[in-house]
């Protein structure tokens, strides 16, 4: 069967996790800002000393490859393709947003995960739970949340909002939705790492670690910027 590990970085949560098939053997999860690079791996290294687990004994790492925050996603990434790699083992990638939405999988109706991306703009997706599974409606998309309230109006049911920044938008989406809208409680906002490795028990491996890259959704404001000053500079030039 095997042994997994599972990380996810994409906002100021960390939380790792070391699980033989279904069975989760040990979590970590802390949920303050604090650099992501420099607590990594001593949470890797002091969460497989408690569960007794070797790195030689992995059989796959599952990683949450965003959207989120660039650099928290990045971490992850490199972190989880350097320990396949190294281990020569294979490395799943998981939707960040996917995983958050596992905290409404109980719920009756549909779910939505809340991620800020500034400028009134959320990393957002519309799942529904059936048979205690999560099925996605509306893939993972960069999108103006007011645009995207006024889509889920014509969503029949209630929807639960999960994602530690929907507390940013809440008036918002309570003025545009009413009591359509269902807000999930503090403790239920963060991502876990035992359910992360759930998810990739159920996914194919990535066919190449090397080229593995994060799911950004959109460019980093730097490369945007370069790309904006590159065109006008060859408008200039013709």
């Amino acid at each position: 069967m095997g042994y997994t590990l599972a990380i996810d970085t994409s906002s100021y949560v960390l939380t790792v996790a070391v699980t033989e098939g279904s069975k989760v053997l040990g979590e970590m999860t802390t949920n303050i800002k604090k650099n992501h690079s420099l607590r990594l791996m001593p949470a890797i290294e002091q969460l497989m000393r408690d569960t007794g687990i070797t790195p030689e004994q992995l059989t796959k790492v599952v990683v949450a490859d965003g959207p989120g925050s660039y650099t928290g996603v990045r971490i992850a990434v490199t972190t989880a393709k350097t320990l396949a790699w190294s281990l020569n083992i294979p490395l799943v990638g998981v939707s960040s947003l996917e995983l958050m939405v596992q905290n409404g999988r109980l719920f009756d109706g549909y779910t939505v995960p809340i991620v800020d991306a500034r400028r009134g703009q959320v990393f957002t997706a519309l799942y529904r739970g059936e048979q205690h599974k999560m099925t996605v409606q509306k893939e993972d998309r960069l999108r103006m949340l007011n645009e995207w309230l006024e889509e889920l109006k014509e969503i029949e049911g209630l929807i639960l909002f999960v994602g530690q920044d929907v507390e940013l938008h809440q008036e918002e989406i309570q003025s545009a939705l009413g009591d359509k809208a269902v807000f999930a409680p503090a403790q239920m906002t963060l991502p876990r790492g035992g359910e992360l490795a759930a998810l990739g028990e159920e996914k194919e491996a990535v066919a190449s670690i090397h080229t593995f890259v994060p799911r950004y959704l959109r460019l980093a404001e730097a490369e945007a910027k370069w790309q904006s000053e590159q065109k006008k500079a060859c408008e200039s030039n013709d």
